[in-house]
C-alpha cells in the first residue's frame, strides 16, 4: 500500500516555512544587534566623531606650540615671550618690581 502524499507534503511545507521564518528572524537580529550591525555603526560613528574633534583641538594646540617655539628660537626671539616664560617658569622678577603673593 501507498501512503498518501498529501499528509506528508503538508508537514514538510510547514517545517520549510518554520524554518524560513527562523531564518529571516535571525538575520534581521544580526543586522541590528551585530557586531556589524545598525546600532554598532551608530556608535562607531559617533565615536569617530569624538576622535576626530580630539585631533582637530590637538592639532590647534600643536600649532600653538609651534608658534611658541619658533618665537623662542634662534631665528626669531620674540623678548615679550621671552620675558613671560622667564616670569612664569623660573619665577623671575625685576629688581624695581613688587611682588604680591
Amino acid at each position: 500500500m501507498m501512503s498518501n502524499p498529501r499528509n506528508q507534503s503538508g508537514l514538510g511545507g510547514v517545517v520549510y516555512f518554520l524554518g524560513l521564518v527562523a531564518a529571516a528572524l535571525y538575520f534581521t537580529f544580526a543586522s541590528v544587534q551585530g557586531d556589524f550591525g545598525l546600532f554598532n555603526r551608530v556608535r562607531i560613528d559617533a565615536e569617530a566623531e569624538a576622535l576626530r574633534a580630539e585631533r582637530d583641538r590637538l592639532a590647534e594646540d600643536l600649532a600653538v606650540l609651534r608658534n611658541k617655539t619658533h618665537r623662542l628660537s634662534d631665528e626669531y626671539l620674540d623678548l615679550d615671550l621671552l620675558d613671560e616664560q622667564a616670569r612664569s617658569v623660573l619665577g623671575l622678577v625685576r629688581g624695581d618690581e613688587v611682588v604680591l603673593r
